[in-house]
């Protein structure tokens, strides 16, 4: 998938987040072990957001996509975050997945959030 299609994707599923009521804080949080596709706000607690997508279920959901490895590199990215951004370190904070794949149609999406996918322990 193409770097423009991937951003397109992050913002149609920013857009639902927001619709949700999350806030957003930041997109594409890189540092060298890892990136977060988006960080928002749910009322006070911040929300670590892993978007996947996946054409078909063919070869396991989005979802399944990831993977405990994986997980750990949005731990540690998450707590990079937290250590450069002190005034969100005494915040809660969950870690979401947004699993997407195409309609019916292919035109539009479909979102499936997974509100605290994963826990830091």
């Amino acid at each position: 998938m193409s770097r423009a299609k991937g951003d397109r994707i992050e913002q149609q599923v920013e857009l639902y987040l927001q619709q949700q009521g999350l806030q957003p804080v930041t997109r594409n949080y890189n540092t060298p072990g890892g990136e977060i596709d988006l960080i928002m706000q749910d009322r006070n607690t911040l929300v670590f957001i892993e978007v996947r997508f996946r054409r078909s279920n063919r070869f396991g959901s989005a979802a399944e996509s990831i993977d405990y490895p994986k997980q750990q590199r949005i731990i540690n990215t998450a707590a990079h975050f937290l250590q450069h951004h002190p005034k969100h370190h005494n915040r809660s904070c969950r870690f979401d997945v947004a699993a997407c794949q195409p309609d019916n149609s292919g035109d539009s999406l479909q979102i499936q959030w997974l509100s605290n996918a994963f826990d830091a322990s």
